[in-house]
């Protein structure tokens, strides 16, 4: 059975759409049965480039990726969710999105990663976040895919995702 991921954040234009990329792309590389999703409470319509440039450089199909509203996993016809992630930086005051709505109840936890399209230097200093971004994204997402999903209980599955979060 799929493990379904949502990984949400306010404008899903950049870190969702990386993990949602890194996820992805992981899971297909070590044949695991995990799909991720991204979705944002107040997409901005738009992914930022520099997010789509380092995860195209890292060998990842982002063709089809957009930003979208976290309603679409509220629906009936959305796949049942297992796992919930936001990944906005608490630490920056950012109001992160709180998902009510799935199948079931998806266990819910925060990683959260500073903003990379804020960060100094031009285009040069952008392209060194994100990617720095990426690759942190990516190292959770090899640990979140190391757990025995199909096994862990609720409880077991929530102090692991947590666990990773302190990673």
């Amino acid at each position: 059975m799929t493990t379904h991921v949502l990984i949400l954040c306010t404008h899903n234009s950049a870190r969702s759409v990386l993990s949602e990329g890194m996820l992805n792309h992981l899971a297909a590389r070590l044949g695991k049965d995990v799909r991720a999703h991204s979705a944002g409470s107040a997409p901005s319509g738009r992914l930022n480039p520099f997010a789509l440039e380092v995860l195209t450089q890292a060998g990842v199909d982002v063709s089809g990726y957009r930003s979208k509203s976290w309603d679409e996993f509220t629906t009936p016809e959305a796949p049942p969710l297992s796992i919930v992630i936001t990944v906005c930086d608490s630490a920056a005051a950012e109001q992160c999105p709180v998902f009510f709505g799935g199948h079931g109840q998806p266990v819910k936890v925060h990683w959260g990663y500073p903003d990379p399209s804020h960060a100094e230097g031009g285009d040069e200093g952008k392209r060194r976040a994100f990617e720095l971004t990426r690759q942190a994204i990516g190292y959770r997402m090899l640990q979140l895919l190391a757990l025995p999903l199909e096994t862990l209980g609720r409880q077991e599955l929530l102090a692991a995702l947590n666990a990773i979060a302190k990673s």
